[in-house]
């Protein structure tokens, strides 16, 4: 597998709680090709990984360092990362720093065990809560392949109503940890294939839940694959073309906020890869009318702010449009340097090494901000978003993106 620390593969499983090392070379004389091998093959049938001369084999315990990517033989102790663990001298230090710091600082988590870690550690909200990491254990992705493969909204509209109540349990969860602090809750943003394994045996599982067919569910499938997906069918374009995915997902965040009664949730949705104010309109008005229909229901009353996700060359440029609606922005740097460099973070593995050693590039733009030019779009949108209103100071996040009030 190619790629770096932000590949889409490393991303998916951190927030899975797993870590992934990606950029090992695979050898390219396969499974059998004895000593002296160079790089890594896994071997499905048999069950084992080849890294060199090393074996190991299926059951066997390996150690992984997520940030390093070294891989050790052998069970290891680990320790929970906590802030008693990390000693008086973290909290000592983190206590200086806000004495003088002008930047607030949120967590990346969608799972209870993060939150909660996210909270000990000071996290003053949430800034990204990625809802389609909720959709992927037991379950749940059955139910979330159902509706990718529906052939009509009726059947879709049957596999959402299964999703709302676990996406509604989850986000409730959250809303309590962070007891009253920033919720920023993201729209279903990946392409749908993510969600598919073309296996035999869960595309049959999916034909049983669904009631229908194998055989259609196949042909499903194979309609939905996209020749450049992370270019595709994703983000906001999904609640266009699917508006029930998208009422879904806001009646489920809505009625969390209804449900609990700890404290005053603080709600914001944040729309993904808007291109254009009349993208990110369409999306709002479905929010809004499911906000008020919510709160009819529940005879409740809450408030919520609506923004837009920033990772395309012609959203920061169209900022001062889009802003005309959106309460604030979320600058994903992933996907903006991917668009404006016309680079793949999942494939720029292949060759990045070659520029840094001949001096192309200084640092790999996917682990470094490259200011010139992708920073250079941040800055036009902060400034054409900002003008309808008074400056604020952005808030900045360490995971890649970071978002501006408006």
């Amino acid at each position: 597998m190619t790629g770096g620390i932000t590949s889409h593969a490393a991303v998916v499983a951190r927030g899975m709680g797993r870590p992934c090392v990606v950029g090992a070379a695979r050898d390219a004389r396969g499974p059998n090709a004895g000593a002296g091998a160079t790089g890594a093959w896994v071997d499905l049938a048999s069950g084992t990984l080849r890294v060199g001369d090393v074996n190991v084999k299926q059951g066997e315990f390996i150690g992984i360092d997520g940030n390093t990517g070294d891989v050790m033989l052998g069970e290891l102790p680990t320790v929970p990362p906590t802030c008693s663990v990390l000693g008086k001298s973290f909290q000592t230090l983190m206590s200086w720093t806000d004495e003088f710091r002008t930047l607030q600082v949120r967590a990346n988590a969608e799972t209870v065990a993060d939150t909660r870690q996210a909270k000990e550690f000071g996290a003053e909200g949430l800034g990204l809560v990625r809802t389609e990491h909720m959709f992927f254990a037991g379950r749940r992705i059955v139910a979330m392949r159902q509706m990718i493969l529906a052939s009509d909204q009726r059947e879709r509209k049957e596999a959402l109503h299964k999703l709302l109540f676990m996406q509604r349990e989850d986000i409730t969860e959250l809303f309590e940890i962070m007891n009253g602090l920033p919720v920023t809750v993201r729209l279903l943003d990946p392409p749908l294939h993510e969600f598919i394994n073309n296996s035999e045996t869960e595309l049959s599982a999916v034909a049983r839940a669904a009631g229908i067919p194998l055989e259609r569910v196949r042909r499903r499938a194979s309609e939905l694959r996209e020749s450049n997906p992370m270019l595709g069918h994703r983000g906001c374009r999904l609640a266009i073309t699917f508006p029930e995915i998208c009422a879904m997902q806001a009646r489920a965040i809505f009625g969390a906020a209804a449900e609990v009664k700890t404290c005053q949730p603080t709600v914001e949705i944040m729309v993904p890869l808007v291109a254009s104010l009349e993208e990110f309109s369409t999306i709002k008005d479905i929010i809004d009318k499911t906000a008020e229909a919510v709160q009819k229901e529940e005879g409740v009353k809450f408030k919520y702010r609506v923004g837009s996700m920033i990772e395309l060359p012609r959203a920061a440029l169209q900022a001062g449009r889009i802003a005309e609606k959106a309460e604030f922005f979320s600058f994903g740097t992933n996907d903006l340097t991917q668009t404006t460099y016309g680079l793949s973070r999942d494939d720029v593995g292949t060759f990045m090494e070659s520029y840094k050693t001949k001096g192309v590039m200084e640092e790999d733009p996917f682990v470094t901000l490259d200011e010139k030019g992708v920073g250079e779009f941040i800055k036009i949108a902060m400034e054409r978003g900002q003008k309808l209103s008074s400056p604020v100071v952005p808030l900045f996040s360490f995971f890649f993106w970071f978002r501006v009030p408006l």
